[in-house]
Order: structure tokens, then C-alpha cells, then sequence
């Protein structure tokens, strides 16, 4: 099981896992403290008093109700010690499939929750960075797992540098929890098509349409949500061009490097949110093609009401003609009386039924 609070070493190529925090920073590369959020509440004091002693610093307190705060979106802050960044993840959630001949399963969601978003913390500092995780994140073991088999490996790719600072480490992951939405992005537009296909069947799927509206409620909201992490990760670039510029070669190599990345989690944010506002439009389009639906099947069901109407109201009238009570009226004692009317009244029905076939009001179009 995993450790709730886990303190790793990064130096250069080298990533190694302390059995705890240590009482002091090594003396070359950084540290990286990573703890999900209830161990890091229950862990508080011990983290504040190891940054002071590390850093110099500790968390403030506003800062501290942000990395605890289940629902905070995305935002960024900095003060003269660290950066704080909280960024909110998009995991793939449960999504509520329709079978094609009856309503959902008992016990189905009955709701489409296409994405999942909890918040990740970063205290960004210069040798320490501090990241505070919901307890079923996974981000802090793929990356703890991926570095350990990076260092592993014979292969010196440049692609498979460690990280090469605390703020190089925190974009990564950050890049990470936006490129998981990207890679689900195919399979989540599948199913919302499948969705709109079987509400547009001849059947139609019962409880659909509610369906596809929760489901547009959740891209509003995971449209919100990329708009915040847009506003935060534009504030962290526009306080990364802020920082103190550095005279040797390697520190502004590394300066480039962090705002290359920074432009690069960015523009997939973008791509994201163009892909979300894609969706909406796909799901307002569907409920507004069956509003058009609903209106024509309406219209096409008074047309036919009105034909049937038409051809009857003739031979209502014939009906109710001799059906009036008098003795004068023509044919009335005549055997063959009956007859010639109902030959009458079938040749108007049949006839109008033809004239209003003909004119399309009678029939699918």
C-alpha cells in the first residue's frame, strides 16, 4: 500500500525514495514531498516545520486551506518564497451506457459523468516542491514509478531527462493531467454520438434525453474548469517571465526550458477546451434537433387529423341529411335508395382520400 507522505531526492540523472523527510536538504539537487491531502492535514505541523528548516519558509495559512480544499478551482499564487499552484485533474469518470432495447440496467448511473475533477496541489520552492494529491490520484505514483524506471534505463535519450528543477517537475505532471483527457477525448465523443444515434432511432432510447442533458451539464462544467486552469497557468507564465534573470547559461537554459513547457501545457489546455466547446455544441445541437423532432412529429400528426377530418365532414353532411325527419325527401322510399347513397359517400371518400394522397397530406413522407 502506498505511503501516505513519500519524500524523493532528484539530482541530476538520479532519483532515489527517502525512508522520511530529512532533518536537512542534501546538499545538490531537490527534494520532491508528495501526500495526499488527508495526510497531509494530519502531517501539518511536521511539513511546516521541515520547510522552515529546509527553505526558510512555511506555508501560510490561506495557503494551506487551499491545498485542503476539496473544491478550490484552479488558481495561482506566489508570494517571495514559493509559487502555489492548484490545478484541478481531468480523470475519466463513469459513463452510463444505453442498451438498445429497454431503459438502463437497475442499479446504472443514471446520470453521464464524463469527467472527473479534483484538485492537485503545488507549493513550488526552489529546491522543494511540496504536492498535495486526492487519496485515489494516481498522478504521484505513475510519476514516482516512471522516474524510478527512467533511472533504470541504459537509454540516454534527451526525451528521458529527470526533471531538471521543482517548477520542470510540477509542469510535467500538470502537462500529464491534461494530456489524460486528451487521450479519452476519441472514445468520450464516440459515446455521446452513439448516445444521439439511439435517441434519434425509430424507439428512441427511454430516459436518453436525460441522459444527454446531464451529460451537457458536466462539459459546462468541465468548461469552467479549463477556463480556471487557462487563467492559472497564464498567471504562473506571466510571473515565471517576472523572475530574476540569471547570468550563467545553464540557469537560462533552464528558464527557456520551464517557459517552453509552460506554452506547451497551455496549448493543450486549449485544445482541450476547444474539444469540450466542440461537444457542447454537439449536445445542444441534438436537444435542439429534437425540439425540430418533437415539433414536426406534432405537425405531422394534426395534418393527419386534419385530412381525416376533410374526407369525413362530407359524408357527415350526406349523413345528416337524410337522416333528417321528413317525409318529402328524395330517395327516402326508394329501394334502391340506400344503395346509391352509399355509392355516393364511397366515391367521396375514396376520392378525397386520393386527391389528399396525391398532395402527400396522407401517408409518411
Amino acid at each position: 500500500m502506498p505511503q501516505p507522505v513519500r519524500a524523493f531526492h532528484i539530482f541530476g540523472d538520479q532519483f532515489t525514495e527517502l525512508d522520511a523527510l530529512p532533518g536537512a536538504l542534501p546538499g545538490t539537487g531537490y527534494l520532491w514531498i508528495a501526500t495526499t491531502r488527508s495526510a497531509f492535514e494530519a502531517a501539518l505541523p511536521e511539513v511546516q516545520a521541515k520547510l522552515q528548516a529546509w527553505t526558510g519558509a512555511q506555508l501560510f495559512d490561506l495557503h494551506v486551506l487551499d491545498l485542503l480544499n476539496k473544491q478550490r478551482p484552479s488558481t495561482f499564487d506566489y508570494t517571495s518564497a514559493y509559487d502555489l499552484l492548484v490545478f484541478r485533474r481531468l480523470a475519466a469518470g463513469a459513463i452510463a451506457a444505453v442498451d438498445d432495447d429497454g431503459p438502463p440496467s437497475k442499479g446504472r448511473q443514471d446520470a453521464i459523468d464524463l469527467i472527473d475533477t479534483s484538485p492537485v496541489g503545488f507549493a513550488v520552492f526552489d529546491r522543494v516542491l511540496l504536492t498535495v494529491h486526492p487519496t485515489d490520484c494516481q498522478v504521484r505514483e505513475f510519476f514516482a514509478n516512471r522516474l524510478q524506471n527512467q533511472v533504470s534505463s541504459v537509454e540516454g535519450r534527451a526525451g528521458a531527462r529527470m526533471p531538471t528543477s521543482p517548477a520542470d517537475l510540477m509542469l510535467r505532471m500538470v502537462n500529464y493531467m491534461v494530456d489524460s483527457y486528451l487521450e479519452l477525448r476519441r472514445l468520450l465523443t464516440k459515446q455521446l454520438g452513439e448516445l444521439q444515434e439511439q435517441l434519434f432511432g425509430v424507439r428512441g432510447a427511454p430516459g436518453g434525453w436525460r441522459l444527454l442533458l446531464d451529460s451537457r451539464n458536466a462539459l459546462h462544467l468541465l468548461e469552467d474548469t479549463c477556463e480556471d486552469q487557462r487563467a492559472a497557468i497564464t498567471e504562473w507564465i506571466d510571473a515565471l517571465e517576472e523572475w530574476p534573470e540569471e547570468t550563467a547559461e545553464a540557469p537560462r537554459r533552464e528558464r527557456e526550458q520551464l517557459r517552453v513547457r509552460s506554452r506547451d501545457v497551455l496549448e493543450h489546455i486549449e485544445r482541450v477546451l476547444s474539444h469540450v466547446r466542440r461537444l457542447e455544441a454537439s449536445s445542444e445541437a441534438a436537444v435542439q434537433m429534437h425540439f425540430s423532432e418533437q415539433s414536426n412529429r406534432t405537425n405531422a400528426i394534426m395534418r393527419m387529423l386534419t385530412t381525416l377530418t376533410a374526407i369525413f365532414l362530407p359524408l357527415n353532411l350526406v349523413t345528416g341529411f337524410f337522416g333528417m325527419n321528413f317525409e318529402g325527401l328524395p330517395l327516402i322510399h326508394s329501394p334502391t335508395g340506400f344503395w346509391i347513397i352509399f355509392l355516393v359517400m364511397l366515391a367521396l371518400g375514396v376520392g378525397m382520400s386520393i386527391f389528399f394522397w396525391r398532395k402527400r397530406y396522407l401517408g409518411r413522407s
